[in-house]
């Protein structure tokens, strides 16, 4: 199973996502009560699968998020590139000085996860 365990913050939420020996960091929004485009998902428990999307290319398919569609794992590295997704990171930088935490190295890292993937499995989010 795929698990991110994340630290809450005022303007983003930052987590540690691991999968077998796999360990990655992970950005997304702050929490806002699951609103869309402007929050972080709820915790729980999720069906995801490996997709293909017009706009993040090669990315996971976060399924059953309550009140909420189109939810992605992608590369990216800034919270101004989130819409109510996750960004995956080899480490959390302050990369353009905004005071926000970043994610580096998203493309690289988010290629290694999906290579060590099965096609569908279940995301555990604390």
């Amino acid at each position: 199973m795929l698990t991110i365990k994340r630290v809450y913050q005022d303007d983003c939420t930052v987590g540690v996502m691991n999968y077998g020996s796999f360990r990655c960091f992970t950005l997304e929004l702050p929490y806002l009560d699951n609103k869309p485009n402007v929050s972080a998902i709820p915790a729980g428990l999720y069906q995801c699968n490996k997709a293909i999307s017009p706009n993040f290319g090669e990315c996971i398919a976060v399924n059953g998020v309550h009140g909420r569609t189109l939810i992605r794992i992608h590369k990216g590295n800034y919270t101004r590139q989130i819409e109510g997704c996750v960004l995956v990171g080899e480490s959390l930088s302050d990369i353009d000085s905004d005071g926000i935490p970043d994610v580096t190295n998203s493309t690289k890292t988010l290629d290694r996860l999906l290579e060590v993937l099965p096609e569908s499995f279940l995301l555990e989010v604390r």
